[in-house]
């Protein structure tokens, strides 16, 4: 069998960055322009790459930071700067810090660790998500060159929230809408996705959202669609009731 996902070890490094832009690009995202000539030998080969961003502690007296972990939106090494997206919602230290950031304000990173590069030997990929996915579906996307076709299909408050992409990829966009509040069920994702025709050929199914919204889903394409499980990657970006949880064992 045909490996589909390799996996690349980077040198773990922790970097001290500065803020040189920020603001909103929707009114549930933040985008954020970071530099630092320490990301001139900045590593991300995966569209889905993560990397920790940390904080000090919430209690002066505890010397352990906090971490919390965020896709690399977009960088550029020969001008060393690096593009971070927030999706804001629950309050957490990193929700926190980004919108309180202003230009000159510092951030600590660590990593990425490593890369899961998925083989470009698929027709079409389908790409799953709520806001929190938002950056790597759009890395996903930019990315990708002509020939395949892709299709996105993403859960946000309302149309003021919804991306543009460009690409040369062949791009069927699909914008659900339902409260925060409701980000944790998957009713509206489950039946946007029932609703869907796939296209014929090789797919690639890609899945991230609140852990059991993206266990859901999971199970609608195994189960329901018999969609090969070598060709589908899901993970839960984040717990409900846990505001550091993630779960990326569900692939």
């Amino acid at each position: 069998m045909d490996q589909i996902i390799t996996r690349h070890r980077h040198e773990l490094k922790r970097r001290t960055l500065t803020v040189r832009e920020t603001g909103y690009l929707t009114p549930h995202m933040i985008r954020m322009v970071l530099h630092s000539e320490e990301l001139a030998d900045f590593t991300s080969l995966g569209a889905d790459d993560h990397i920790k961003l940390i904080f000090p502690g919430t209690d002066e007296n505890d010397e352990k930071p906090e971490m919390r972990e965020y896709t690399p939106r977009r960088f550029d090494t020969e001008r060393c700067e690096l593009v971070l997206d927030f999706a804001v919602h629950d309050a957490g230290p990193a929700t926190d810090w980004a919108i309180k950031a202003a230009p000159g304000d510092t951030l600590n990173i660590g990593g990425p660790r490593g890369s899961a590069v998925i083989a470009p030997v698929f027709d079409w990929w389908l790409l799953i998500g709520d806001e929190t996915a938002l950056p790597a579906i759009g890395r996903r996307v930019e990315e990708t060159p002509a020939g395949p076709r892709i299709i996105t299909l993403a859960a946000v408050p309302g149309a003021e929230d919804e991306q543009r992409f460009e690409t040369g990829a062949a791009l069927q966009s699909h914008w659900v809408h339902r409260p925060v509040a409701e980000a944790h069920e998957a009713g509206t994702l489950l039946d946007a996705v029932r609703a869907l025709d796939l296209p014929e050929g090789k797919g690639f199914v890609w899945i991230a959202a609140e852990a059991q919204v993206a266990r859901t889903l999971k199970q609608h394409f195994l189960e329901e669609r018999g969609h090969p499980a070598q060709h589908l990657k899901a993970a839960g970006y984040w717990v409900r009731g846990d505001a550091g949880g993630s779960d990326k064992a569900l692939d």
